[in-house]
């Protein structure tokens, strides 16, 4: 059985932001854009990843960790990869990650630029997809099998997914912060129309949780 297209650990600022505005190699997640992910920085999973790997457990933990679990397969906006807009003037940047990603699985990266695709430490393998979002979940799913394929952002991208009605679930986190401008996630959305439906609310340590499904789903 194929495995479900999910958005997970995606945090939003309280004004409805998906990242800060003025985004540049100094500000990978736009200016202020890291004030959303400050329920994710102090859990286990994240410092796993990045830290001495003694995080917090709890309920914003939980969340991140079924985040990261079952997963076949990444898609991402070409912005989620890094600063560079326009033809790759070389192959230089691999990514905001250093020599290991925390993907570990094929990454489908949504560009308009071809790229050759390259394999990093860990067993991330990133492809440059420049047949549109379709084409991109279509090869996620091959590679995927029946495990998850997580649609990573940035908002455009998780948007273009939702008005397809391609997305199974999706988990939102969202932080009691005010960005007042940056990349707007729900503006134009109308979710109900589009089949979707919150099914759980769950207050964390330092975010609130919203799981929204596609009905029937």
């Amino acid at each position: 059985m194929a495995g479900k297209v999910r958005v997970s650990s995606y945090a939003i600022s309280l004004d409805g932001f998906g990242a800060g505005p003025d985004q540049s190699l100094e500000a990978p997640l736009g200016v202020g854009g890291e004030r959303l992910h400050q329920w994710f920085f102090p859990t286990r999973t994240f410092q796993r990843m990045y830290g001495d790997g003694q995080g917090e457990t709890g309920v914003d933990n939980d969340f991140a960790e079924r985040g990261m679990a079952g997963i076949g397969a990444w898609i991402l906006g070409r912005n989620m990869f890094g600063p560079i807009r326009g033809d790759w003037p070389d192959e230089a940047w691999k990514g905001w990650w250093g020599d290991t990603p925390p993907y570990r699985v094929p990454v489908y990266l949504l560009t308009h630029h071809p790229r050759a695709s390259f394999e990093m430490d860990g067993g991330t393998v990133f492809h440059f997809e420049t047949e549109g979002p379709e084409a991109a979940l279509e090869k996620a799913r091959a590679a995927a099998g029946d495990l998850d394929i997580r649609i990573g952002g940035g908002a455009d991208t998780i948007r273009q997914y939702l008005r397809a009605g391609l997305i199974d679930e999706m988990h939102i986190a969202v932080s009691p912060v005010l960005l007042g401008e940056g990349e707007p996630f729900w503006a134009g959305l109308d979710l109900p129309t589009l089949g979707y439906e919150v099914a759980e609310t769950t207050a964390g340590e330092r975010a609130t949780h919203l799981r929204i499904v596609r009905k029937g789903g």
